[in-house]
């Protein structure tokens, strides 16, 4: 899968963030089990995973300090 630049995400709307942050988290549980079971063939697909609910979530933060301040 190919990843979503962070700076692809600041255009997304918060309903769109939500929806993929929920996709990602239950791609990367599946993935988790599957790995546990069966090796994976590219385990860089578990990190990047990682990396894209991280990116999702930093972009929802910022969105909500901003609308604090």
């Amino acid at each position: 899968m190919a990843t979503v630049a962070y700076k692809e995400l600041s255009g997304w709307n918060d309903e769109e963030l939500n929806n993929e942050l929920a996709v990602s988290k239950m791609k990367l549980t599946k993935m988790k089990f599957n790995h546990a079971i069966t090796p994976l063939e590219n385990t860089n697909e578990l990190g990047e995973t990682r990396k894209h609910i991280a990116r999702i979530q930093t972009e929802l933060r910022k969105r909500q300090l901003s609308k604090q301040a």
